[in-house]
């Protein structure tokens, strides 16, 4: 995809002695004309506010509070891992303090309010934490390809179904690619995409922009129209409880095999088949699109995962002992992809299987790019990965 260019223009300020506040005033305003709002605000909410160098300027009203502080939760957040900042206290009840440089991409955060942990109601909401929180979008001037562009656009449907696995309603977040309403008689091959832990299926329209980063591939012809299912990954059988479980999703692995493939076979225009099957994830959902993905060969022959999945197995009796034949997994997998950030914590150690696979003879994709355990790598994974599906 095309890049744009990002050109950081300094100006040198030379201040004198005699100075009037006239002036200071004056090349405060043009600092604060330099900010903008960050794209993740609600509708007509000034703060938090970007600096041409990536600091963010936050600002809250709490004129009763005592302190307020700003902060990411995981160590690897963009926004000084998981420090807080102190916000000052200004004479008319506002709070406000300027971060340093933030990584771009999309970051989780919260306000913490005398020490309650709350949103940011400057903010839109976001599931992430296993909760609604908080989200800091810092554009990338050098990157256009997840930014919404003047393409043909697809959809994202929400489709509701009854889980006979589960013995509740759920949903599914549905993208079907441009012209899709207006060919009735085209099929389209399905990639199943999950989310990561404390997320939910609206992560990957919302957090990782996946509509926009297909609608821009496919705008520039360099992937192939598809069906994006984008379920919850966490799933409890009838019989069960979620409490009960050390993450609640025992049983996502059978609601997608019995409930979620045919289902999206049956109501949406498929081709039915393996070779036109992919499954993918980040993080916990890489390890679910490794389980399900090799695990149901005759379903899935596309498999990739984002951060995560293959941490500290043993790959040769993994996977039902798939990896013990090489040839045969070769012949099977058409794609088997793996990626991670650099600075992931979780870097070497799937770098790590991944030279087992390449001792093993197991063919593979490795990609991996600057970045942690966050949105911007996921979405740069998509971008790699998406184009490698379906093709001949």
């Amino acid at each position: 995809m095309k890049t744009s260019p990002f050109v950081h223009r300094a100006t040198a300020v030379v201040i004198g002695l005699g100075l009037s506040w006239a002036i200071l005033r004056s090349t405060a305003a043009q600092e604060t004309d330099r900010t903008k709002p960050a794209p993740s605000n609600v509708r007509g909410s000034a703060y938090p506010r970007i600096h041409p160098d990536r600091r963010v300027t936050f600002r809250v009203k709490a004129p009763q509070a005592q302190s307020v502080a700003v902060a990411g939760r995981a160590e690897d957040s963009g926004m000084n891992g998981n420090k807080p900042y102190p916000m000052i206290r200004g004479t008319n009840g506002d709070w406000t303090v300027t971060t340093d440089p933030v990584r771009p991409g999309f970051h989780y955060y919260e306000l913490i309010v005398d020490g309650y942990h709350t949103t940011d109601p400057a903010s839109e909401s976001f599931f992430g934490w296993g909760q609604a929180t908080s989200g800091l979008e810092v554009p990338d001037e050098t990157l256009d390809f997840y930014r919404p562009a003047d393409v043909p656009h697809g959809e994202v449907r929400i489709h509701w179904y009854a889980s006979k696995i589960t013995g509740v309603t759920r949903q599914a977040y549905i993208y079907t690619p441009p012209g899709y309403a207006a060919s009735p008689t085209n099929r389209y091959p399905v990639l199943y995409l999950q989310h990561g832990a404390g997320e939910s299926e609206r992560a990957w329209t919302w957090q990782g922009k996946a509509n926009w980063i297909l609608d821009n591939l496919l705008a520039a012809g360099q992937t192939k129209p598809m069906i994006v299912v984008m379920e919850n990954g966490y799933a409890a059988r009838a019989s069960e409880t979620a409490p009960g479980q050390a993450r609640g999703n025992a049983a996502f692995a059978e609601l997608v095999i019995s409930d979620l493939v045919p289902l999206i076979d049956s109501n949406f225009r498929t081709v039915p088949d393996r070779e036109h099957r992919a499954i993918a994830g980040l993080s916990m959902g890489a390890g679910q699109a490794l389980d399900i993905g090799l695990g149901n060969l005759d379903k899935f022959a596309y498999i990739g995962a984002f951060s995560g999945g293959m941490r500290n197995t043993d790959l040769k009796s993994a996977y039902g002992g798939l990896f013990q034949d090489p040839a045969s997994a070769n012949r099977q997998i058409r794609l088997l992809w793996l990626g991670c950030g650099t600075e992931d914590r979780g870097y070497a150690s799937l770098k790590a299987a991944r030279e087992i696979l390449q001792g093993l003879g197991v063919h593979h994709v490795w990609f991996e790019c600057p970045g942690s355990h966050e949105w911007q790598v996921w979405r740069k994974h998509l971008f790699d990965f998406v184009p490698r599906l379906f093709q001949n």
